[in-house]
C-alpha cells in the first residue's frame, strides 16, 4: 500500500512521515519544494493549487491548507484531482464541531471540505482536532499577555504528537472511516492556560478582550479582513462553548488516553 503524505515539512505531516518510515511503510511525500522534504521517502512536487504525484497512491493524508482567502476552493480543487488520480481513501485533518454555521470561520472551511469528500464518494476519516496545545505559547504577545474575547469558555487542547499518532493509525487501518474528535483529556479556560504557561517558565497572563477591542487590535496589524475574522472567531468559539468538548478519538485510534497539555511542546 502506497501512502501519500501532504504537509510533510510541517508539524503534523512531518511526524507522520517519520512514524511511517520507522515502520517501513511505503510512502510518497507531496510537498511544494522537494528539496526541503525530510529524507524519509521519495518526495514529489505538489501543492493544493498545483496537484502532482498523486497517481498510484492508495491512501492519502490531507493536512488542511494554511489560511488563505480561497482555502475552500484550494481544498475542493485538490480533492477533485485526488479523486481523478484514483486515490481510494483520504485521512483529513479537520476541526471539532465543523459545521456550515460554526462560529470559528475555519471550522466552516473544514465542513465544506468534508462535504466535498462525501460528494465525491471518497471513503475518508476526518480527524476533528481541537486547538493544538503546542500553539498556546504562540498566542502570547511580546509582553506575555494572551489577548482575546474567550471569556470563561473552556476547551480541551490536543497535543500535535497525539494528532500525528491518530493520523498514523487512521492511515494504516483501512477499515476506519467517519469523524473522530481529537482533544486533550480535560477542559481548561484561557486564563488557566496562561497559568500553565507560567509554570513552564513562560510568564503569561490572559486579558479578556471585548469583541470590538479584538477586531481593532488585530486590524492594526494590516492583515486582511478574512484573516482578522479567523483570529477573532477562534476565541469567540471558545467563549460560546463551541470547543467545550472532551472527545474519545485519541483513545479510539491509538488505544491510549490523550496526553495532558503539560506534555505538549510549550517552550
Amino acid at each position: 500500500m502506497l501512502i501519500g503524505i501532504t504537509g510533510a515539512t510541517g508539524r503534523v505531516g512531518g511526524r507522520v512521515a517519520r512514524a511511517l518510515a520507522e515502520r517501513g511503510v511505503e510512502q510518497r511525500l507531496l510537498v511544494r519544494d522537494p528539496a526541503k522534504a525530510p529524507a524519509l521517502a521519495p518526495a514529489v512536487r505538489c501543492s493544493y493549487d498545483e496537484p502532482g504525484g498523486l497517481e498510484g497512491i492508495e491512501t492519502l493524508l490531507m493536512v488542511s491548507a494554511a489560511e488563505h482567502p480561497d482555502r475552500v476552493g484550494q481544498h475542493l480543487r485538490f480533492l477533485d484531482a485526488v479523486a481523478a488520480a484514483g486515490v481510494q481513501r483520504v485521512v483529513y485533518t479537520s476541526f471539532i464541531n465543523a459545521a456550515p454555521d460554526a462560529t470559528f470561520t475555519l471550522a466552516r472551511h473544514h465542513w465544506a471540505t468534508e462535504q466535498h469528500l462525501s460528494e465525491l464518494g471518497l471513503p475518508f476519516v476526518a480527524l476533528r482536532d481541537s486547538l493544538y496545545a503546542d500553539f498556546l505559547p504562540l498566542m502570547r504577545g511580546a509582553d506575555g499577555v494572551i489577548r482575546g474575547p474567550a471569556g470563561q469558555g473552556r476547551f480541551a487542547p490536543v497535543t500535535i504528537d497525539d494528532v500525528a499518532a491518530c493520523a498514523v493509525a487512521a492511515l494504516l487501518d483501512q477499515s476506519l472511516s467517519g469523524a473522530f474528535d481529537l482533544t486533550g483529556p480535560s477542559l481548561t479556560t484561557m486564563a488557566q492556560a496562561a497559568e500553565l504557561l507560567t509554570k513552564h517558565g513562560l510568564p503569561t497572563t490572559f486579558h479578556d478582550e471585548t469583541v470590538e477591542e479584538a477586531y481593532a487590535a488585530r486590524s492594526s496589524y494590516g492583515a486582511p479582513d478574512w484573516e482578522v475574522e479567523g483570529w477573532v472567531t477562534s476565541y469567540l468559539a471558545i467563549r460560546d462553548g463551541s470547543l467545550e468538548l472532551v472527545g474519545d478519538g485519541v483513545e479510539q485510534l491509538t488505544g491510549r488516553p490523550p496526553a495532558p497539555v503539560e506534555l505538549a511542546h510549550l517552550r
